[in-house]
């Protein structure tokens, strides 16, 4: 029986185990599918079948009447158009995850923030995809000028933006309204900020615990 006592330091640990081979099974547009024989020393050698993904930031940009803006895009995996905060890809070959979480800003909200923190970071799927998620906090925000403007293409193109009271959307959460693990994650972490005053905020550029990005697209 391993102890189940709680553990002095409640922390993530950096970790690996040797590879013995990788078989690229699957290169997509945007992130590939590899399998990798992984030596576990005494379990054996396992194969491991994974998403490789670059990675993502998400914004949840909070404005002085403790409204977050959420957008509604369609997301074909799961086949519906889900609430969720402004978010892109980290597959710019590197570029700084803030100075993303501004781009995204800019192109799916029209916002710009002049005050920026760490919210919270996340593994949607570790056991399945290598994708890393940093959750920033944007604040002091202020509309994008209209001749600057980012004009969305593909899917972007029929997205829906719309201011919503952070309780509102956190009530929708727990109700079983709003799905997407980055809303779920992001607007739960920005309602423990407020409540406590948000003192406990980490730099903007803190510590990532993020596998390598091993996939770039542009």
């Amino acid at each position: 029986m391993t102890d189940s006592s709680v553990p002095t330091s409640l922390e993530d640990v950096p970790s690996s185990r040797p590879v013995l081979e990788t078989l690229e099974r699957f290169h997509g547009k945007v992130w590939d599918v590899a399998s990798d024989r992984v030596d576990l020393g005494d379990a054996g050698v396992v194969t491991r079948d994974y998403v490789r993904h670059t990675g993502a930031v998400v914004i949840v940009a909070l404005d002085p009447d403790e409204r977050v803006y959420l957008v509604r895009q369609y997301r074909h995996p799961v086949q519906a158009e889900c609430w969720e905060p402004p978010a892109g890809l980290l597959d710019l070959a590197g570029e700084d995850p803030l100075e993303a979480a501004r781009r995204e800003l800019h192109e799916e909200a029209d916002l710009a923030a002049s005050t920026w923190h760490t919210l919270v970071d996340y593994y949607p799927s570790g056991g399945g995809v290598s994708e890393a998620v940093r959750v920033f906090l944007a604040r002091d925000l202020a509309p994008v000028p209209e001749s600057e403007r980012h004009e969305r293409e593909d899917e972007e193109a029929d997205m829906i933006g719309a201011w919503v009271p952070l309780d509102d959307a956190v009530v929708a959460i727990l109700e079983g309204r709003i799905h997407a693990s980055s809303a779920v994650a992001g607007l739960l972490a920005a309602d423990r900020a407020r409540r406590d005053g948000f003192a406990g905020l980490r730099d903007p550029r803190a510590p990532w615990l993020r596998p390598e990005a091993t996939r770039l697209t542009r």
